[in-house]
């Protein structure tokens, strides 16, 4: 790549990267150093890069993970970075699930947690993604993130599911956005079974803010369920239920719905009464 031509691109990347290392690190100017590493590895690379923004995330990642590794001594599993990386940068979602506030209980996680949590939660990197930077699997990576939510919320402070489905059907009916968008996970979605397919469901909806835009002033008409005691909302016609929104509720946030309109299942569905809602 033509060195010019370098820099101008990498000057274009800064702003998400720093953003990137500051939600991980918790310090702005050390975010600002590790970026500034990135780009003298950059400058020394002669390896041909496919996706420079994805390249630069790896590497800027990797980096915050080598100095949270030196606050807090680990068992030695090094994570050597790699010239070649999964196209990480294309769905970056930001999101406001890393605050000041918690700051303090993101600074006790382990660095492995911390990567995870932030990456998953505050950019929606999916967990193959998270993986690969990590050298782990992907289960070994939602682990991290989910150990890393629980300690960030606190064991007390997690919502019931029936408390997550109302506030989300509540928001939908209200046109809240902002708020469907808090109580989506990042990597959330919709599927559908074939009879909800006929009778004019979506077959399949990917990411948090899809989702939020599905439901965004939508499901006037859908009242709070419960199905094999899971709690849930469906969409009755003349009384009787017509289409079942089901909810993946996981550590206090959607992971996913199911809208479900097979026989079979219908008729396991009944109302539930306590329809309160979350302040």
């Amino acid at each position: 790549m033509d060195p010019a031509q370098q820099a101008e691109d990498f000057e274009a990347e800064r702003p998400r990267l720093v953003g990137l290392a500051t939600r991980v690190l918790g310090d702005h100017a050390e975010a600002e150093d590790v970026v500034q590493q990135a780009w003298l590895r950059l400058h020394g690379t002669d390896t041909d890069i496919e996706s420079l923004p994805a390249w630069l995330t790896t590497v800027t990642t990797r980096l915050c993970l080598d100095r949270l590794k030196s606050r807090t001594p680990v068992p030695h599993s090094e994570i050597e970075p790699t010239e070649t990386a999964p196209d990480i940068a294309d769905d970056v979602v930001m999101a406001d699930t890393v605050g000041v506030a918690l700051q303090a209980v993101i600074d006790r996680l382990s660095p492995g947690e911390r990567v995870a949590f932030v990456l998953h939660d505050s950019f929606g990197f999916d967990f193959a993604t998270i993986a690969a930077i990590l050298g782990t699997t992907p289960a070994a990576a939602r682990k991290l993130a989910s150990r890393a939510r629980g300690k960030v919320r606190g064991r007390g402070s997690e919502r019931a599911d029936w408390e997550v489905v109302d506030a989300f059907m509540a928001a939908a009916r209200e046109g809240d956005f902002d708020s469907l968008l808090r109580l989506l996970a990042p990597d959330a979605t919709i599927t559908a079974d074939a009879a909800a397919v006929a009778s004019g469901t979506p077959e399949r909806v990917d990411g948090r803010r899809e989702i939020a835009e599905f439901f965004n002033g939508s499901a006037h008409a859908a009242l709070a369920v419960l199905v094999d005691e899971r709690p849930g909302a469906a969409w009755f016609h003349r009384g009787e239920a017509r289409v079942l929104f089901d909810f993946d509720v996981v550590d206090g946030v959607v992971q996913g719905i199911t809208f479900r309109a097979a026989p079979e299942v219908l008729e396991r569905v009944t109302r539930r009464e306590d329809t309160r809602r979350c302040s």
